[in-house]
This record gives structure tokens, sequence and C-alpha cells, in this order.
């Protein structure tokens, strides 16, 4: 796994150059142009699958419980691949397994754009989980390699804009080309898109390795975290339909604990493990890593949520196009906060700015309790708003932590470790709200209740489980910055663009 540069407790890195006398090399246009705009393509395209899901559903009549796994799955395979991926682009060439991410991008759009039916759409957006995380860990470390010093980091603060612009932009681009081609229209543009990132990447990005790192390649690592999740998602989406003492759940469930300890035993003896086990006896990385499983988890359920509830015709009964505009308030508050929260951090540290960002989001989720099926959007504005509040406030300084917690060496991992949380805490959570959001909304409406009370009762449920696992953030929050070495600004640079990948040193 490359390693980021950043300000460890052993002394500054090269991270720490930011507007410092080494200007650096700049990088080519080439890696620059590829690097940010297959990001832009790949975080819009994941935002914006949410949103098209009720659309789908009723273009191919497949129930909204069997196309959350286009959701849950992406987000399942991308947990086990991206640290793979990034490794697998160090030994054989970040450039080849970058054409390689993008030539499987292709296929997966491909692969949707002409779905007959639902299961060939989870099964694109499986592919499309593998594609997206191994685009993102190999494009920036080529951008990477490409630029030193201060040129590095302004590249890395382009590429972080790139992401942060087609995670909000995707809801609403999403919304816009249902309503005009279709929910297909989405995948065949992303499609053209990969196919000129991958020509410009031929002609202009050059290869590039990392001799020092061990050739091989823990794939069993690889099988074993995908053995965990699978068999786990499964129980906590159908739990409550099985019984959660069933056979069924209780086999998933065992399942899943011997896939953990088949992974520990694994990573013990490998060579180059998926995950340094030694770094989880580090409690400020575990502290952090757990904030950011939690955090990333919650704002995914809640946007998938949100989709459904938002274009139910018996509730607020928007367009595609018009749950995408809903959320255009959100992506303004990000856009708003996020450049104070380096400062906010310095000036009053760390633990204030988390603690204080889970507290809004948990809040937040109270609020969204309390729904009625007479809320109009109006109502849902306020408590949306501390979601995007905690997203600004909290992101950052958890991933900053998350590296001044350990060694300059150790950074690589602990990046690998943070990276994958944020999978995993998508793909479980929005498996659990979404289980408990069909089931209570269908248990209501066969007790006699109306559509819209049964879906105001399944979202009233599924916040308040939000709200609990945010409560817990606070928890680990509090956790994460008890005895830290305050992050440098190198650190809040390297966290701009760790959400998704690693720097490599040079």
């Amino acid at each position: 796994m490359s390693k980021p540069n950043s300000t460890g407790p052993d002394g500054p890195t090269d991270a720490a150059v930011v507007g410092g006398a080494e200007p650096g090399i700049r990088p080519g246009r080439g890696p620059l142009a590829t690097a940010c705009l297959s990001t832009f393509v790949v975080n819009a395209n994941t935002s914006a699958v949410s949103i098209l899901i009720p659309s789908i559903s009723a273009d191919l009549g497949t129930p909204v419980e069997v196309l959350q796994w286009a959701v849950t799955g992406y987000l399942l395979v991308g947990a086990a691949v991206i640290v793979t991926s990034g490794a697998l682009g160090d030994v054989f060439g970040r450039r080849r397994l970058f054409l390689a991410g993008l030539a499987l991008f292709v296929l997966s759009c491909v692969l949707i754009a002409l779905a007959g039916t639902g299961l060939q759409v989870v099964l694109g957006r499986l592919i499309q989980g593998a594609a997206g995380a191994t685009i993102l860990a190999c494009g920036l470390s080529l951008l990477s390699v490409a630029s030193s010093g201060a040129a590095r980091m302004r590249a890395v603060a382009l590429w972080g804009a790139a992401a942060a612009a087609g995670a909000a932009a995707g809801p609403v681009l999403g919304g816009v080309l249902n309503e005009f081609t279709g929910w297909q229209g989405l995948f065949w543009i992303d499609a053209a898109i990969a196919v000129a990132c991958i020509a410009v990447t031929m002609g202009t990005v050059p290869e590039s390795r990392d001799p020092d790192r061990p050739r091989k390649i823990d794939l069993a690592g690889t099988g074993l975290v995908a053995a965990a999740l699978v068999p786990f998602v499964f129980a906590m989406t159908e739990g409550s339909s099985w019984g959660w003492l069933s056979p069924p759940t209780l086999l998933c469930l065992v399942l899943s604990v011997l896939a953990v300890i088949g992974f520990v035993l694994v990573e013990r003896r490998v060579a180059a493990p998926l995950v340094d086990l030694a770094l989880l006896r580090n409690m400020l990385l575990v502290g952090a890593t757990g904030a950011i499983l939690i955090g990333a988890g919650a704002i995914a359920a809640l946007s998938f949520l949100v989709s459904l509830y938002f274009q139910a015709p018996e509730t607020l009964g928007m367009t595609s196009l018009q749950a995408g505009l809903a959320t255009l308030p959100l992506a303004a508050v990000v856009v708003f906060i996020a450049p104070l929260v380096a400062p906010l951090a310095h000036y009053f540290g760390t633990r204030p700015v988390i603690v204080a960002g889970f507290v809004i989001l948990t809040a937040a989720f109270v609020v969204l309790a309390g729904v009625r099926p007479s809320w109009g959007y109006g109502a849902f504005v306020l408590p949306l708003i501390g979601v995007a509040v905690r997203l600004a406030l909290s992101n950052s300084p958890s991933s900053a932590v998350a590296t001044a917690a350990v060694k300059r060496e150790q950074v690589g991992a602990a990046s690998g470790i943070s990276n994958m949380a944020r999978y995993v805490g998508g793909a479980v959570m929005t498996a659990v709200v979404a289980g408990i959001y069909a089931k209570v909304a269908s248990r209501m409406e066969t007790g006699g209740a109306a559509l819209a009370d049964a879906l105001a009762g399944g979202l009233s449920l599924a916040s308040i489980a939000l709200a609990v696992f945010s409560a817990c953030g606070v928890v680990l929050a509090l956790l994460v910055a008890r005895r830290p070495a305050k992050p440098g600004l190198g650190d809040y640079a390297t966290a701009t663009s760790a959400t998704t990948h690693t720097l490599p040193l040079s």
C-alpha cells in the first residue's frame, strides 16, 4: 500500500510543505486531468445511483429491497478491493491498474445501461465497485508520483475538490439525466467519459511502480474481508424477516465470525498484510477509524433513505430531478464550512470539533425521528443541514488524527484502514437502516396503516437507529482526541484526499 505524506510523531514529512519554500514539480496536464476527471465521474456515479433506484425499480419491475444491493454491494466490493488495488498498482504498475479499472468501469456501465432485470443492475454495480475502488486507489497515486512538494499538495487539493464536486453534483446530474434520457443515460455518459480518460492516460501518463514494496499480494485477506462482510450484511438486512434467532440469521453471523478469525490468522502470517494488526492496538487510530466508519455510514444510509422517501408518491412525491435538487443546500453547506474546519480545529482542538460534529449529527437524526406524513420539504431542511454540518466538521479532522496518531512509516497502512472503514460503514449501515425502513413500513401497512403513515414510521425508526449509531460516534470522538499530537496543516491536506486513497512518498 502506498504511503501518504504527513506530519507524524517523529517529525514533519513532505506533506507539511504546503505553501513553503519548496515549490516542487508540477504534474503534467495528462495525469492531472485524468486523475481529477475520473474521480469526479466515480463519485458522481456513486452518489447518483440512490436517486435513480425508484426509477430503476419502476422500469424493471424489481423491488427496492433487491436494488438496495446496487448500493450496498457496490460498497462491499469497494471495501474488499480498495487496499488490494493500491498494492497491485505498486507492484504491477499504477498506470496499468488504473487503465484496468477504467476498462472495468466502462464494462460495468454498459452492462447496467443494457440491463433488462434488476439482478443485472446489481451485478453491474458489483463490478463497478471494484472498478471505482481501483480508479480511486491508483489514479491519485499516478498524480502524486508525477509531482512533488507544494505542487503535489496543490494537485491533491484539486483532486479533492473534484471528488467533492462529483459527490455533490451526482444526485442533480442523475436527476437531470433520468428526466431527459432515462436512468440509463447516466451510465452511457459515464462510460464515454471513462473511454476518454483511457485515451488520455495511454497518451500522456507514464508508468510507475514501487520497487521497494514486497511483490506478494494479500489476496487471501481480500477474500476474507468479503467473506466476513457479505453474510453479516445479509443478516442485518434479512434478520427481521427471517427472525433474529432463526437458523439462516445465525448461520450468516457464524460465517462472519469464522471469516474474521480466519482474517486475523492470515494477517499474522503473510509478508505484506492487508491490515497491520499491530495498528489496532493504537486506540487513537481505532477511535478515529470508528468515527470515520460511523460518519461515512450515516451519510450513505441517510442518502439512500431520503431518496426513497422524497420520491414516494404517498409522501413528497418528488421527481428524481426534484429529489436531486433537494440535496443542493446540503452541498452548499459543506462547501461553505469545509475551508473553515482546519482553522477551527487548530484553534479549538480536534476533540471539540469532532465531538460537535457528532452531537449535531445525533440531534439531526433525533429531529428526523419525529417525521410525520404531513411534513413538506421545508421540515427536512434543518436536520439535513445538520447532517451536512457534521460531514464538514468531523470528516477531515478524524482523518487528520488517524494520520497524526502513527509513525511516518505507518501512515500508509493507517490510511488503508480508514479507507476500508468508509466503505464498510456505508455498506453495513445502509443495509441495516434500509432493512428497518422496509420492514417497519411493510408491517405497519399490513396492520392497516395508510402507506404514507407506514413510510413515515419506517423513516422514523430508521432515524432512531442512526441517532444511536451517531451517539456512539460521540463516544468514539472523545476517544479520538484524548491524547493525540496536534495535527499539522500537512495532516489536513493529506486528510482532504485520504477519503479514498493514499499518497506515495517520494
